[in-house]
């Protein structure tokens, strides 16, 4: 998966991952978290999510980290906010009160750069990758992200035959090979959404399961 896929996906403006709403599992289960104010929260491949201000107005800074240049634009302008732009090492940096983006290759995010994010939510990073870098992700997370660290992660799982992706599926064996090793894993809630996707009963998809798990760092 080259950079040049995402870039041109945002140009043509096909964006159909984007959602017009907050997640609702985020809605659900990030306060049973329970971090405190002023925690900071990574969001890797984020786009330009409205995920992303409902974490800030939970009282969190969020560090949300966007290949797209445009989908980091795009987020601000709707958003009504003007940001400060900076660049830190090989990124760019746009940020507005408790929001910073950060254009650039998440795979350049340093130790150092995300020493403090105690909180992960991962809805559009897992998926979005090819099996080949989802263990490229799952690496980094790990060796980058500090301990304690917890927070939520989404995926999706379907027959991959049927459909290709992204998004892709990432059963959940996948994801217990992934990252069961170094993070406890709970499933807080599993649903069929074939009935809720045009694009998957359009393409033949024959079953489509969301899987939300609690992850935390050990």
């Amino acid at each position: 998966m080259q950079p040049e896929f995402w870039e041109k996906r945002w140009a043509l403006n096909q964006i159909g991952f984007h959602q017009p709403q907050v997640n609702p599992y985020l809605l659900r289960y990030w306060p049973a978290l329970g971090f405190a104010q002023g925690s900071r929260v990574l969001v890797p491949l984020c786009g330009k999510s409205l995920d992303l201000v409902w974490l800030a107005g939970q009282g969190h800074r969020v560090l949300g980290v966007e290949l797209s240049e445009k989908a980091v634009e795009d987020f601000f302008h709707e958003q009504q906010l003007t940001p400060h732009i900076s660049v830190r090492g090989a990124f760019k940096v746009y940020q507005a009160g408790p929001i910073e983006l950060w254009c650039g290759d998440f795979f350049a995010l340093s130790t150092a750069d995300v020493v403090d994010c105690v909180a992960l939510y991962d809805r559009a990073a897992l998926i979005a990758l090819p099996p080949s870098m989802r263990e490229q992700y799952a690496a980094h997370l790990l060796q980058i992200l500090p301990e304690p660290c917890e927070g939520l992660l989404i995926t999706m799982d379907y027959d991959q035959s049927q459909l290709p992706g992204p998004p892709f599926a990432v059963p959940d064996d996948q994801v217990q090979a992934l990252l069961g090793a170094r993070w406890q894993l709970e499933v807080q809630e599993a649903r069929d959404i074939l009935g809720e996707s045009w694009k998957f009963l359009q393409g033949g998809v024959t079953r489509l399961d969301e899987r939300v798990y609690r992850l935390r760092k050990h």
